[in-house]
């Protein structure tokens, strides 16, 4: 078996193709990171554009990589939910056109399923049934996975997911895009306890979800001051930075990491399973450990390399595949969070 795995949710271009028993071929991942650098996160008209015109030789490098002709492939799986709706057409797109020239089914591929899968990949083992969470730059959600064919939503941000609070927090304290990176090694030279910010519903067992807005207007206020401030007039100490970075990280791992526990408590299941971009924090991981550690969880964290959106993950596509769920070329994209997915 070879399948085509195809990734433009966002502002990363890539394909992957994976072999019997979810060997990676090859893989190809494109970044866009410079493009959205300047404006401190992703502009989806810049990203939507980009990816057409990198779609075509990132397959084309991946299929190479792989040794595998098109007419070698079974199949051909695109990412087609949730995501930009202008990226999600590029890939979509693609995948059609290759499934028509070479006459082969096409496969969807749930982005935020997949992130979970890339547990599966890592371990090398079954993971199912278990609790997922993706923390990324677009979503923060929870999910009971009996199978990797069904995905049931328990909770998600109501506000700003966790990935977009790290841009906008490293955008007030200056430090380069994306934020993710930039805040955990600032924050490794800071007093996590330096300023107490909200850790919004984590103390309301009623719901798994999950809200970042307050926090991000917290630590606003605490640079600024209430009302509109011209960030650039403002100048924080070295200290004052890193002390900021540690605090604010500090109260979004508290949520991820206790609604997680939360979720798992509420399931009645000992797996978590943990991927997506936020995931790849050094903080989180490690307090994912300790709790995992001390309530007895298994626990499966994304290595590094497939916690940013990749097409290897995608591989979640072989699990479609077997059970025969192939689509219509009239598939089309669904930008929003599917709440329950089969």
């Amino acid at each position: 078996m070879r399948i085509l795995t195809i990734e433009t949710t966002c502002d990363e271009t890539a394909a992957a193709v994976i072999g019997d028993n979810l060997a990676v071929l090859g893989s190809v991942v494109a970044s866009q990171d410079e493009l959205h650098r300047r404006f401190g996160g992703v502009v989806p008209e810049i990203a939507s554009r980009a990816h057409l015109e990198r779609i075509l030789p990132v397959i084309d490098e991946a299929l190479r990589r792989g040794g595998t002709r098109l007419h070698q492939l079974d199949a051909v799986a695109v990412a087609n939910t949730p995501g930009l709706a202008g990226s999600l057409l590029v890939g979509l797109v693609a995948a059609k056109a290759l499934c028509v020239a070479a006459g082969l089914p096409l496969i969807a591929v749930n982005h935020l399923q997949a992130h979970v899968y890339a547990c599966r990949l890592a371990a090398g083992r079954e993971v199912f049934p278990c609790v997922g969470l993706i923390a990324s730059g677009g979503h923060s959600s929870l999910y009971r996975c009996p199978s990797p064919l069904d995905f049931e939503l328990l909770g998600a941000t109501i506000d700003d997911a966790a990935g977009e609070a790290f841009d906008k927090v490293a955008s007030m304290l200056r430090l380069p895009y994306p934020g993710g990176p930039s805040i955990q090694k600032a924050a490794e030279r800071g007093d996590p306890q330096a300023y107490r910010f909200p850790r919004a519903l984590l103390d309301n067992r009623a719901v798994l979800d999950f809200s970042f807005s307050g926090l991000k207007t917290a630590v606003r206020y605490t640079i600024a001051g209430p009302g509109k401030s011209d960030f650039e007039t403002i100048h924080l100490a070295d200290r004052q930075v890193a002390d900021l970075a540690a605090s604010f990280q500090e109260a979004a791992v508290d949520c991820l990491v206790g609604k997680a526990m939360l979720a798992l408590e509420k399931t009645g299941l000992t797996t978590l399973c943990v991927g997506g971009g936020v995931a790849a924090n050094a903080r989180l991981r490690k307090r994912l450990e300790e709790e995992a550690a001390r309530n007895r969880i298994s626990l499966h964290i994304a290595p590094l390399k497939l916690c940013t959106d990749n097409a290897v993950m995608g591989a979640i596509a072989v699990e479609r595949f077997r059970a025969g769920r192939f689509e219509s070329l009239d598939l089309d994209v669904a930008p929003g969070v599917i709440r329950k997915t089969g």
